[in-house]
C-alpha cells in the first residue's frame, strides 16, 4: 500500500543545516546497504513512495526534502544551487554516521548526484553505485516545458506567484505519459505550497543555467565514473526521454540503460513496478564485484 503525504510527514525527521530544518525519511535496517534517494523538481521525497516500502526490505532508504522543496525550510534569502544540495546530502549522511551508500536519483536529483559523484572522483565519499532516472544530464538535450522557460525568465516571481493547482496539472498531464492520480496531485500542491514554496521556484529553477555552466564537470563525472552507473527512462518523456538516452548512448556508453515504452517524467510514479525490477536487476548483476572488493 502506498504512504499517504500526511504518513510520509509524521514518519520523517529533521535535522539542521545552515540554522534551518531539513526533513527526511529513514527506514529499514542500518546494518544492510544503504540507498540515498535523491528526489526531482519541483516535487520532494514523497516521490519515492511507491518503491519505498519494497526497498526498505533489502536497504536502509535515505531520503531528504531538499531545501527549498516538500516540508523542507524554503528561506528566501538562501542562494539556491547544485553544490548546496550536494552538501545538504552529504551532511545527512555525517548525520546518520553512513559511509558507503548506493544512489537512486530522479530529474534534478540527477545533477545533484552529478556533483556528488564529481567529488567522489576527486576523494572518495562513500559512493557504491549510481542510478538515474529521466533528467537533464545533458544541458544540449534537455527540452523545458513552458514553465520552466518562464520561471528562469525575468517574469520568473510573477508566474510563481500566480501559479495555480490546474497550471501544475496541466503540466503533468503533459509530461507523464501515465496519468497521476488526483492524490498524488493534490500531494504535490501541498508540498508546492508548504511555508510559501512557490516564492523560491525561481531561484530553485536556476539549475538549468548551471547544468550549461557546469556541463564538463558533470557531464565528465559520468564519463569517468569510477563506479557502476545505471541509466532507467521513461521513453516518453518530452523533457529527458528516448532523446536524452540516445545522447548517453553516445557521450557515456551503452551498458546498464532501460528504456521504459509509454512512460513518462516520473517513471517511479508511472510504472514503478518496472523501475523495481530493472533497479534490482542491475543490482544483483554487482554483487559479484562487490564481493571481490
Amino acid at each position: 500500500m502506498s504512504i499517504s503525504l500526511a504518513q510520509w510527514q509524521q514518519q520523517g525527521l529533521y535535522f539542521t543545516v545552515n540554522g534551518e530544518q531539513i526533513f527526511y525519511r529513514c527506514s529499514g535496517n542500518r546494518h544492510k546497504p544503504v540507498l540515498l534517494l535523491i528526489h526531482g523538481f519541483p516535487t520532494a521525497s514523497w516521490d519515492w513512495r511507491h518503491l519505498w516500502p519494497a526497498l526498505s526490505r533489502d536497504y536502509c532508504l535515505v531520503a531528504a526534502d531538499m531545501p527549498g522543496f516538500g516540508f523542507s525550510a524554503k528561506p528566501r534569502s538562501w542562494q539556491y544551487s547544485i553544490v548546496l544540495q550536494a552538501d545538504v546530502q552529504q551532511a545527512l549522511l555525517r548525520e546518520l554516521n553512513i559511509q558507503q551508500f548506493h544512489i537512486l536519483a530522479h530529474d534534478y536529483g540527477d545533477t545533484v548526484a552529478q556533483e556528488l559523484l564529481a567529488r567522489h572522483a576527486e576523494q572518495p565519499i562513500g559512493i557504491q553505485t549510481v542510478t538515474l532516472l529521466n533528467g537533464g544530464l545533458f544541458p544540449e538535450t534537455h527540452q523545458p516545458v513552458l514553465v520552466q522557460r518562464l520561471l528562469i525568465s525575468p517574469l520568473g516571481f510573477l508566474l510563481a506567484k500566480f501559479f495555480y493547482g490546474k497550471k501544475l496539472r496541466r503540466t503533468f498531464s503533459r509530461i507523464c505519459s501515465q496519468p497521476l492520480a488526483e492524490e498524488e496531485l493534490q500531494g504535490f500542491w501541498t508540498l508546492m505550497n508548504y511555508q510559501n514554496g512557490r516564492a523560491v521556484l525561481p531561484k530553485l529553477i536556476r539549475y538549468m543555467s548551471e547544468r550549461r555552466r557546469y556541463r564538463s564537470r558533470w557531464v565528465g563525472a559520468l564519463q569517468h565514473s569510477p563506479v557502476p552507473l545505471c541509466l532507467i527512462n521513461g521513453s516518453d518523456d518530452p523533457i529527458s526521454g528516448r532523446h536524452m538516452v540516445a545522447r548517453y548512448r553516445e557521450l557515456v556508453g551503452d551498458t546498464n540503460i532501460t528504456e521504459l515504452e509509454q512512460v513518462g517524467h516520473y517513471p517511479q510514479l508511472e510504472a514503478p513496478a518496472a523501475v523495481l525490477a530493472a533497479w534490482q536487476n542491475f543490482m544483483a548483476a554487482q554483487q559479484p564485484n562487490e564481493q571481490n572488493l
